[in-house]
């Protein structure tokens, strides 16, 4: 299984680059054939040469050889070129299909083969892969074409030696075998381990300030120091098989030897053979081994390379659960607008739905805010409007489109979603709020700052908006970044501007400013807010109170103070009564 998709991922993304193989082959073929008829030659030098004391003979021959060693370098350089080129360009468009195919996948199965393991199946594994085209181009085409030459030529010197390449060959070959069957499992083992390492790593990293805080950086570097020490016992182990396997092949390498000068001598002395076609015959099998010893790196290097091209045929086969279709619709016919019709949500193998049975419609250009308890299905029913995952049954018509038929660009241009943690990339204050809107102005992202509420401390930055911001927004306060996550959100000018729990860490009054700038600037865009704090909500046209999955009121803030219970206690459990009203 694991050989076959090994191969089967090779077949594909070498066959662009068959011109370069074949020219491997065919350089490594004349670079075989220059090694296999150097023996030859040595051989007619010592019977012809040295032997008879011909001078002439020596040089004429020596030179030949130089001139054939020389041609045999040239042929090994160009051959390397091009197995690295073509190794190095498979590395390159199987990271490519990996990248493509994990930024398709939807939360779902991201959240199956978990964020570390994808990057380490697109780095470590598509290295390992890589690695063995390499050397395979180098060494293992070469190796057949050394062993078969060589025996032949080795039987045209004496076909009565034979018999010692015939006993040192399977002894090597069933040791070989032996030692592979034990790495394969181990090599497994440590691809999942790593996992394991770069998974508590990254843990660590993100949440090194809560670390800190809990002063528990003796338990995480006791977490690590486990992973660290599994990874390094399977890679001691899988180390001594590969230890175990250089000593056996100089063994039989130097047995053979010994084996071939000692009987060579006795025909010699009986004058069946020339002391050259001992030589000769000694360095044929001599090219024999090394041939095998070669095959047998190579089979060192091939479980990983099956076990890592499994891993990555697994992420190239996984179908993604949000399939967008191949002609989407284009158009809006009423943008804004979104409906939702007997939507319910459940994840896969769950016993109840996060979202059951909900209906309800969003207008143009007004507020709706969406309530309730923790776990009450806010957040996913906002992943459903972008389609970060599709609904288990029902509809979810965005602009009078259901999202399952729109062209993803056009869905995803529609929509300005500001999430629960909002993420900043390393880069600069300018080129984070130009994310959405490359071609937006100086003055149209200083509007959006201005909206947000986040104008005054950027520009009191030295730089303004070229100021740097780290990877994941880590030198601004969370009020900030999430400021700059809103006015994102504001500089791509969408037509539904989604807040999901975005003003949490706001105090009352810039929320309140944050709240009244939207309305005055939102102009026609609909605004979907998803809120903990009923401060946030109040002025909404409609409020959404969802209860376990499902909706238990719509109306507005008065309405609902009125006639709906559990609206009533979300607001006591935050204000007076006479404060809500």
């Amino acid at each position: 299984m694991k050989a076959g998709m090994l191969a089967s991922l090779l077949k594909v993304y070498l066959k662009p680059h068959v011109p370069l193989l074949i020219g491997v082959v065919v350089f490594q073929f004349a670079q075989a054939v220059a090694s296999l008829y150097l023996p030859t030659l040595n051989a007619d030098i010592i019977d012809k040469g040295v032997a008879t004391g011909d001078t002439g003979y020596i040089i004429r021959v020596g030179m030949l050889m130089l001139g054939i060693s020389f041609g045999q370098v040239i042929c090994s350089i160009v051959a390397v070129y091009f197995g690295a080129k073509a190794a190095m360009a498979l590395g390159r468009d199987v990271r490519t299909a990996v990248f493509d195919k994990v930024a398709a996948f939807s939360e779902r199965e991201v959240a199956h083969f978990s964020a570390p393991s994808l990057i380490t199946r697109t780095t470590n594994d598509v290295q390992q892969v890589q690695m063995l085209v390499l050397m395979s181009c180098t060494l293992m085409v070469m190796a057949p074409i050394l062993a078969i030459g060589g025996v032949i030529m080795a039987l045209q010197q004496d076909v009565q030696l034979s018999w010692l390449m015939a006993v040192s060959i399977p002894v090597l070959l069933v040791f070989v075998l032996f030692v592979i069957s034990r790495m394969v499992p181990l090599f497994r083992a440590m691809q999942r381990r790593i996992d394991a390492v770069n998974q508590v790593l990254r843990e660590q990293l993100t949440g090194i300030r809560v670390i800190r805080a809990f002063v528990r950086e003796a338990t995480e570097r006791s977490r690590f120091n486990v992973a660290n020490e599994n990874v390094t016992d399977t890679a001691l182990r899988a180390g001594r098989y590969m230890a175990m396997m250089f000593p056996v092949v100089m063994l039989v390498l130097n047995v053979s030897s010994v084996a071939v000068i000692w009987f060579g001598a006795f025909r010699v002395q009986d004058g069946d053979i020339q002391v050259g076609t001992v030589m000769a015959f000694l360095q044929y099998l001599m090219q024999i081994l090394m041939a095998v010893m070669m095959s047998t790196f190579m089979f060192m290097m091939l479980p990983r390379a099956a076990v890592c091209a499994e891993r990555i045929g697994d992420v190239l086969d996984t179908d993604p659960s949000v399939e967008f279709p191949d002609a989407g619709e284009t158009h809006l016919p009423a943008p804004g607008h979104i409906s939702l019709q007997n939507v319910s949500f459940a994840y896969p193998g769950a016993e109840q739905p996060v979202l059951d049975d909900i209906s309800f419609t969003v207008e143009p250009g007004t507020m709706t805010a969406v309530i309730g308890s923790t776990g009450a299905g806010k957040t996913t029913f906002v992943g459903l409007l972008p389609r970060l995952f599709d609904a288990t049954s029902g509809s979810v018509r965005v602009g009078g489109v259901d999202v399952r038929d729109l062209d993803p660009d056009t869905l995803w241009a529609s929509i300005g979603l500001v999430p629960q943690k909002p993420y900043l990339f390393s880069g600069t204050i300018a080129s984070n709020l130009r994310y959405g809107h490359p071609e937006a102005s100086d003055d149209d992202l200083w509007r959006a700052l201005t909206t947000a509420q986040a104008r005054d401390f950027v520009d009191a930055l030295p730089d303004g908006l070229d100021s740097p911001i780290a990877q994941g927004g880590t030198n601004v306060s969370g009020g900030q970044r999430q400021r700059l996550a809103i006015a994102r959100a504001l500089v791509k000018r969408p037509d539904i501007l989604v807040f999901d729990d975005s003003f949490s860490a706001l105090d009352v009054s810039t929320d309140a400013r944050l709240r009244r700038a939207l309305r005055r600037d939102a102009g026609t865009t609909t605004q979907i807010v998803v809120a903990q704090r009923v401060s946030t909500i109040t002025g909404a046209d409609q409020i959404v109170v969802l209860d376990k999955g499902s909706i238990v009121g719509i109306g507005t803030h008065d309405q609902l103070l009125e006639s709906n219970e559990t609206y009533r206690e979300i607001v006591e459990s935050q204000l007076t009564v006479e404060d809500a009203a």
